[in-house]
């Protein structure tokens, strides 16, 4: 085996060994891909949605790229060499090497003013916010995949809903063939039972779409575009014993918490572009050869620019005024995030209301009517028309009931987000809940 063989036989050993490597590293990376399969509860969500989710995890990198701003912030000036070769290459005398001078030098920015340290301070602010994005956008993906899941469990509950209507329209069919073979009907009647079976038959598969898109919504906050779960745990029906407090304060939204921050970094550039009114120095030293008097020298050297025209005036105006824009941008969001709390709460507090007098009130006496028109129509007290129109009724009151209770778990969501709550103990308040939406 010739030399050439032996090294093209070992690059493609090597060239094998870090294609495996680099394999199994991606194959190592996938398998730490959290799953979610069969019934899933909020509260294993939750944090799967942490690890996993793409919108979090870009955040990720742009901290890891602000924590390498702030490094090379802090790096000094490297320093320049200068070589230089005089009178050589020209005519007569100094044609050849023996008349040239030889500079070879040495030279140092030195940054004045505390710049580096300044420019520095400004990164790691700047990486600071890069912190609070995220925590803002944790709290937003969040209560967006939260209030995915009360849509899940809402499109869940839609099917039961209109499988028992289906039930019901199909028992109701039943008792006007019956009616009809007796002859106590017109044989018209079963034409209707038959459109308000199919209408409900629609619902049905509209409400199993619905459910499909929420499945599908719902599995994209973890990564994931075909889902893995069957089902999702919980109870919309339960609702807390206490209100929310009448008190609701947003220390703890990092939304508004990392505007001090903000007004930080935007005080640090400005301190950056003020410290560049001030010269940096450059200084330099080196040696030099003269050939026609076979003598060495030392060079030494100054620079300083002289800021007579550019003292850097535009750069410093404009960091004066987006801390100005800074300022005032903090107080139109603690306005705007006062105002939505506070439509917020209220819609909370109506939503609850609506909750409560559906379901106390208004399905109770809808049920009763249904049953009793129901009942009334085999005895032909009432007509066909009746019956129908008390069933839709009661199947609107019902999808009512269901809307009335995602409204509100919605809202108390939107709530918990603007004061900074943590979506965990809705988690497991929805979760622990034994309620049910009664057909």
């Amino acid at each position: 085996m010739t030399r050439a063989q032996k090294i093209l036989g070992v690059f493609l050993l090597w060239s094998f060994c870090t294609t495996q490597s680099t394999w199994a590293e991606e194959n190592q990376e996938k398998s730490n891909i959290k799953t979610l399969t069969g019934s899933i509860t909020l509260a294993q969500v939750l944090p799967v949605v942490l690890l996993q989710n793409p919108k979090l995890q870009a955040y990720s990198y742009e901290i890891r790229a602000r924590e390498a701003q702030a490094i090379q912030a802090g790096l000094a000036k490297n320093p320049q060499l200068n070589i230089q070769v005089q009178n050589v290459g020209g005519s007569g005398r100094f044609k050849s090497l023996d008349q040239s001078e030889t500079t070879i030098q040495m030279s140092q920015l030195l940054e004045l003013g505390n710049k580096r340290d300044l420019r520095q301070n400004s990164a790691k602010l700047s990486k600071e916010l890069a912190d609070w994005d995220y925590a803002v956008e944790r709290l937003d993906v969040l209560t967006g995949v939260t209030q995915s899941y009360i849509q899940m469990l809402k499109a869940q509950q839609k099917i039961s809903l209109t499988a028992e209507g289906v039930h019901l329209a199909q028992q109701f069919l039943n008792t006007v063939s019956e009616r009809v073979k007796a002859g106590k009907v017109a044989a018209i009647e079963t034409v209707k039972a038959n459109v308000a079976l199919a209408n409900m038959q629609i619902e049905e598969q509209q409400a199993k779409l619905e459910h499909l898109k929420a499945t599908r919504k719902l599995s994209a906050f973890w990564g994931e575009s075909t889902p893995q779960f069957e089902t999702a745990e919980g109870d919309l029906s339960s609702l807390p014993e206490q209100k929310l407090p009448q008190q609701l304060v947003l220390a703890n939204n990092p939304r508004l918490s990392k505007w001090t921050t903000a007004l930080a970094h935007r005080k640090a550039e400005l301190e950056v572009e003020t410290s560049k009114a001030i010269p940096n120095l450059t200084l330099s030293g080196g040696y030099r050869r003269l050939e026609e008097s076979n003598d060495n020298a030392l060079v030494f050297g100054l620079t300083v620019p002289l800021q007579w025209f550019d003292r850097n005036q535009g750069a410093i105006t404009k960091a004066r005024h987006r801390l100005s824009k800074a300022e005032e941008e903090k107080r139109a969001e603690a306005l705007r995030m006062e105002t939505a709390l506070y439509q917020a709460h209220s819609e909370v507090s109506f939503a609850h209301a609506k909750v409560i007098s559906i379901k106390t009130k208004v399905l109770p006496g809808a049920r009763k009517a249904m049953n009793a028109i129901g009942e009334g129509y085999r005895f032909g007290k009432f007509a066909l028309l009746d019956v129908l129109d008390s069933q839709k009724t009661f199947y609107q009151i019902q999808n009512q009931y269901l809307d009335a209770l995602a409204d509100y778990h919605n809202t108390v969501a939107d709530v918990e987000r603007l004061t900074g709550m943590d979506p965990s103990a809705r988690s497991k308040f929805l979760n622990d809940g034994e309620g049910e939406i009664q057909p």
